[in-house]
């Protein structure tokens, strides 16, 4: 599996293309906005887009989420039911964050834990990890030992729990019992921000560091 992240919105969010090397299909996790720019690096990489994937409900991960599965008639995967009430606000948060106007949607499927998710020859695991939201969940794929995460963990940071229904003690927990397990050496794509590994967020980060 290959990846590519695209920083779209004022926001800066990570919006990310995985693929399989094999057969070129592709998914797109948490088309924030922009898809003109997202459409652009599809093309160019020469993929086939397969599924939008949202690891959660805020607007700057899915405001393009209707526009890239009409685009490429493709199905809207996750997040996890509990954050509907998100997704069915989105015009609210459009107004609210001044960000281009989303109307609401419900996904073709949500996901739950240890749900998988496939394109090409690449298997996705799912895990449920609320916090930052009700309804939040990541991707993992064990054969590449890298994670999309969302808004959970952030290198030398944690997601914000101060927006509706958000839960610090819920969120500590997600890390500690569903990011921690998988292992020290796997990489993760954060919502906003650089890369890093879990491994070394349990050494330094201020929030969740084994020593905390």
């Amino acid at each position: 599996m290959k990846y590519k992240i695209i920083p779209v919105t004022p926001f800066q969010q990570n919006c990310t293309l995985l693929w399989c090397e094999e057969t070129k299909l592709a998914v797109i996790v948490d088309p924030g906005g922009e898809p003109a720019i997202l459409s652009k690096t599809i093309e160019e990489l020469g993929l086939k887009l397969v599924k939008v994937l949202l690891t959660h409900g805020h607007l700057d991960h899915v405001g393009a989420a209707s526009k890239m599965a009409r685009r490429y008639s493709v199905p809207i995967v996750g997040p996890h039911k509990d954050d509907a009430f998100l997704l069915e606000t989105l015009l609210e948060q459009s107004a609210r964050f001044g960000l281009e106007h989303s109307t609401p949607f419900v996904p073709d499927r949500w996901l739950d834990e240890g749900d998988t998710v496939k394109f090409g020859n690449v298997e996705l695991l799912v895990r449920h990890t609320p916090g930052h939201t009700p309804g939040h969940v990541i991707f993992f794929s064990e054969s590449t030992r890298l994670a999309s995460v969302g808004d959970v963990l952030f290198a030398g940071g944690i997601g914000r729990t101060d927006f509706p229904r958000g839960d610090y003690q819920a969120l500590i927990s997600s890390i500690r019992n569903k990011l921690w397990p998988l292992g020290n050496d796997v990489q993760f794509i954060p919502g906003h921000g650089p890369m890093s590994t879990f491994g070394e967020e349990r050494m330094t980060n201020p929030f969740v560091a084994d020593r905390m």
